[in-house]
């Protein structure tokens, strides 16, 4: 028997909305999936979120650290603990968005996280756009 994978998988893009400086504007991200076929025992992982400043042509860019990341609840699939990892601003450090603990063969897990973006007071009504990045590694 030959073991799988285990990757993410993630939306190509997701577009948050609008909102006026010195405001917050959030929006869904898009499901999120981990999906662990290494039919390892146990089986754990981590799944990781970082972020790029979020730029627009000719303008101060609004950084990373302004935008918060919420995982939400998880549907899963498997056995083992899947503990969703606490909000936070994102940035080039790791957010933990997922884990999973224990468990044997294999398993997934599922969520739509929210993004927020705190608009500075400086910002420009054009549109931003940035790269939200998740990773999971086997730990």
């Amino acid at each position: 028997m030959t073991a799988g994978a285990l990757t993410v998988t993630v939306p190509a893009t997701a577009d948050l909305g609008s909102g006026t400086p010195s405001t917050t504007i959030s929006g869904s991200l898009g499901n999120v999936t981990v999906s662990d076929l290494r039919g390892a025992n146990p089986a754990p992982w981590t799944a990781s979120v970082t972020s790029t400043d979020f730029t627009a042509t000719g303008v101060t860019a609004i950084p990373a650290s302004a935008v918060t990341y919420t995982p939400g609840t998880a549907t899963t699939v498997g056995d083992g603990t899947f503990t969703a990892g606490t909000a936070g601003a994102l940035g080039t450090t790791p957010l933990t968005a997922y884990t999973h603990t224990g468990g044997t063969g294999s398993n997934s897990a599922t969520w739509d996280p929210t993004l927020a973006v705190a608009v500075p007071a400086t910002a420009t009504a054009t549109t931003y756009s940035g790269t939200v990045t998740h990773s999971v590694t086997g730990t």
